[in-house]
């Protein structure tokens, strides 16, 4: 029995379909309900009113897709249980994310994150160059992936072509987006988490009955090589070590919770700085439920293929390990109504992580490149600007999928390795504009464009090194003997830190030459672990950025405003000396000039029409006691106003 030798039952489409009519129902309500997505406020930041759970799940999902369900049970399946270790290096990310990063941005109310950039920097200059290296490198690139998991996934159990799953991704995103604006994702993701779990859950609980009980999914797979989460080699060629699951996974997602576009519009759309940091810290559980659902799938199905004797990749009943769940599910959750539930669950994956790069996209083209010029027209007029941003954007989404299927597999690879590659550089800007006080918007710019090309040309040479032999077995003692040849495959899994640091697991053949000791000079470099990409281009961009600010001329303390800088030995090492702390801090008084928050539109919080309010901090010489002199937080202007509370 083959994969593509199963089909849809009637129940499968109904779920399947219900599924997709429920979100485009959530974008319908909140294009009809509270303030009708009248203003950009509530189209792109739902009014800055949202709840705490649904924000966080929704900054879960935006990252954890499709790819999370196909791909984590795969490596888990075909390379053992060390990936499993990520999940440590994703947990204090989000830990770090909450304590660094969301004070920092919160403050300000941002829609774009870069406009925290040209704030830091005073240079729009610099804040273009982020925005257009984000929307073309990641995002509107990763639209496109985004849609090949589930599209696949759905063409080999149902035969549906995946030009038609890319139109339906587009489509129902580009609608229940443009219905419902911010609110209508986020509660849309919230949906689809559920759908998300159930379906892997469902694998979970099929695949150990199947076994007879955990245990024996567990002694199963010890059996065969797979239970091994120590390997503490610091050889930072080696595809998977602790090191570089932990702490280079780390790296890799702290940008991605704490200082992407997504997972910023989110928590800055909540009515406290506590509500903030608690749906940001609320990742550590979803992480690590969500991740451990997908790895106990993969070494479930194997322990069941084990049973049965004949691994389906190796026989051929499927093209790559990413069918391996797929394949599965249709071998043994045949039932009315259940592969429908599977494929919701891809689909949703996919819907979550297109609707929030779309989201995101339209947020910063609009407040980057198009709000100045626009600036003096009506709120309705600016709405209905965002709302078209939805379709450009949803178009040019579906566009790049198509575009990126003709590549081919081997191009898309390089592809997805390029977003990875691009990682640091983007966290780049961030860091030296956070960390570094005397980084200039000369050295922000050049630092984080260095990265990028040093870590595309390591991305590209990597495809030049041949591959490593894998040493773990796989069941074929039952297969048809005229398909017992066992194939050498490696499954390569590749980063998205921006917006998203997403794993995208594929399988490619390669030939088996050399080992990591037998390699030497730039080939060595050329095979660094993809968990250190994000790691080498923040050390790269910090390093060159630093060098050309000093060349160029140092920004000077006394013209900073602590407001954009993060106070992280008072963080992370309160018990610290102040005047270690303050040595730390080159010259810039956190303590002292420690900014007050006050919100002011006139004399009062919001204007007659529902305005959003303008954010000031209290200049460092003024009494709180009485009306006070305010700075404007984004035009670094004095104004007169009131503390509000």
């Amino acid at each position: 029995m083959t994969l593509a030798n199963n089909n849809f039952a009637v129940a499968d489409w109904i779920i399947f379909a219900g599924s997709l009519f429920l979100s485009g129902c959530i974008g319908i309500y909140h294009a009809i309900s509270g303030g009708k997505q009248r203003t950009t406020k509530d189209f792109l930041m739902g009014n800055r009113k949202l709840k705490t759970l649904p924000v966080a799940v929704s900054i879960l999902v935006s990252f954890l897709s499709a790819i999370l369900i196909l791909g984590a049970p795969a490596e888990m399946y075909t390379k053992g249980t060390q990936y499993y270790m990520n999940v440590f290096g994703q947990m204090a990310a989000v830990v770090l994310g909450t304590i660094l990063f969301v004070p920092l941005f919160y403050p300000l109310k941002l829609t774009s994150m870069f406009e925290y950039v040209e704030l830091r920097f005073k240079s729009r200059a610099t804040r273009l160059t982020a925005t257009a290296r984000a929307v073309t490198a990641d995002e509107l690139i990763y639209t496109g992936v985004a849609s090949f998991a589930p599209s696949t996934a759905l063409q080999a159990v149902s035969g549906f072509p995946e030009w038609a799953s890319f139109l339906l991704i587009g489509c129902v995103c580009t609608f229940y987006t443009f219905m419902g604006g911010l609110k209508a994702v986020v509660w849309v993701d919230a949906f689809q988490s559920i759908i998300m779990f159930g379906s892997l859950l469902a694998i979970i609980i099929k695949a150990t009955v199947e076994v007879g009980g955990f245990g024996n999914v567990w002694e199963l797979n010890d059996d065969w090589g797979r239970i091994d989460f120590w390997n503490f080699d610091v050889d930072p060629t080696i595809r998977h070590t602790f090191w570089a699951l932990t702490l280079g996974g780390m790296v890799n997602w702290i940008g991605t919770f704490g200082a992407s576009q997504q997972s910023m519009q989110r928590f800055c759309a909540l009515p406290s700085l506590r509500q903030a940091k608690i749906a940001v810290l609320l990742n550590c559980v979803g992480v690590s439920v969500m991740v451990t659902c997908a790895c106990a799938a993969g070494i479930s199905v194997f322990a069941y293929y084990v049973m049965k004797g004949c691994d389906p990749y190796t026989n051929k009943d499927i093209k790559n390990t990413n069918q391996i769940i797929p394949n599965f599910v249709m071998e043994k959750l045949n039932f009315p109504g259940i592969p429908g539930l599977f494929i919701a669950g891809l689909f949703s994956g996919a819907l979550s992580t297109v609707s929030s790069n779309l989201s995101s996209l339209v947020a910063t083209a609009w407040e980057d490149v198009i709000k100045p010029h626009v600036h003096h027209k009506s709120d309705f007029v600016q709405t209905w600007i965002t709302k078209c941003l939805v379709l450009v954007f949803g178009a040019i989404g579906v566009g790049v999928a198509f575009i990126v299927k003709t590549l081919g597999g081997t191009v898309l690879q390089v592809s997805l390795s390029f977003m990875g590659a691009s990682g640091g550089a983007l966290n780049g800007f961030i860091v030296l504009g956070a960390f570094f006080p005397c980084c200039n918007w000369i050295g922000a710019i050049v630092g984080p464009i260095v990265s990028y090309a040093v870590m595309m040309w390591i991305g590209i040479a990597k495809y030049s090194v041949i591959g490593v032999e894998e040493k773990l077995d796989f069941p074929t003692q039952n297969c048809p003997v005229k398909n017992t040849s066992t194939s050498l495959f490696t499954t390569q899994i590749t980063p998205y830190p921006m917006t998203a640091n997403t794993n995208m697991i594929t399988t490619v053949n390669t030939h088996v030459s050399a080992s990591p000791d037998e390699l030497s000079g730039l080939d060595r470099l050329y095979s660094l672990s993809y968990l250190w990409y994000a790691t080498l281009g923040l050390i790269i961009s910090v390093v060159i950025g630093l060098i050309v600010s000093f060349i160029t001329g140092p920004t000077k303390p006394k013209d900073l405003d602590p407001a954009y800088l993060i106070p992280w030995c008072d963080r992370l090492c309160c018990y610290l000396p102040s005047s270690f702390r303050s040595y730390c801090y080159c010259g810039v008084d956190h303590e002292n000039q420690e900014p007050v928050l006050a919100i002011r539109y006139g004399n009062s919080v919001e204007d007659k029409e529902g305005n959003e309010p303008q954010v000031f901090v209290l200049s460092k010489d003024n009494n709180i006691n009485n009306q006070h002199q305010l700075v404007d937080v984004k035009h670094n202007k004095p104004e007169k106003g009131f503390l509000v509370h």
